[in-house]
């Protein structure tokens, strides 16, 4: 058989994704790198930075950013760390979670969280901005409701998202805190994340990953069923 007639490998993917579960919380940070280059991001990296640069070192990558979809501690408390390590700017949430990173140094004794620092973005982020690694571009949206600032990162040509505390597998983000609202918590998971299509696999920041398509059938707060959307 000539180098002609092989059949197409199949083709490489873009980026890949490493979750590193911290905090007694079981937070989902995760690792994002260009299968090209190995530049990544760390996203949400809300505590154990020792772990967290260990397995920045076992993968062999290169961190040029860290990305924050909110200001709650067991998503940020080794932001100021790693920030000081690598050497790289932090990138989100949206402005209006500041009071929140202002609090990260009293919150982390409440978590069991060791050697957090209080943080302000290199940059914050608002709806219609993009986040850059390697080339590859992710959508910000604004979907607060669980904070005032929660941002959502989206790449559609790969269809996947992080969508942190907005949405998980079977549930929706906690709106019980003050600065919380149901209300538009729901409407961010409707207007803003189920009209990007069925098919966008989402990285939630607790527990397994899921589909948008799965979840409008079977997530007992938004499946369209309870909330009475027709099918589209």
């Amino acid at each position: 058989m000539t180098d002609s007639d092989q059949p197409d490998a199949a083709p490489q993917p873009r980026f890949r994704v490493s979750i590193v579960p911290v905090t007694p919380l079981q937070q989902n940070c995760s690792i994002i790198w260009s299968t090209e280059t190995k530049q990544a991001a760390i996203v949400d990296p809300g505590g154990d930075t020792e772990l967290i640069i260990g397995a920045v070192e076992e993968l062999g990558v290169d961190v040029s950013a860290i990305w924050l979809t909110h200001g709650h501690i067991d998503h940020v408390g080794a932001a100021g760390p790693l920030k000081k390590k690598f050497g790289v700017p932090i990138i989100g949430p949206n402005a209006k979670d500041q009071f929140l990173l202002d609090s990260i140094e009293t919150d982390c004794g409440k978590y069991g969280i060791v050697g957090g620092t209080n943080v302000t973005p290199d940059h914050y982020l608002n709806e219609g901005d993009k986040v850059e690694l390697a080339g590859i571009e992710f959508d910000v949206y604004e979907c607060p409701g669980h904070t005032p600032g929660h941002i959502v990162l989206v790449q559609p040509d790969d269809a996947f998202a992080f969508v942190g505390d907005v949405l998980f597998c079977g549930s929706v983000g906690r709106t019980d805190f003050p600065y919380g609202s149901t209300d538009d918590l729901i409407e961010s998971i409707v207007q803003k994340l189920w009209p990007l299509g069925k098919q966008i696999q989402f990285l939630p920041g607790h527990g397994p990953v899921s589909t948008f398509g799965q979840e409008r059938l079977n997530n007992a707060f938004v499946a369209d069923s309870v909330l009475g959307i027709e099918e589209n």
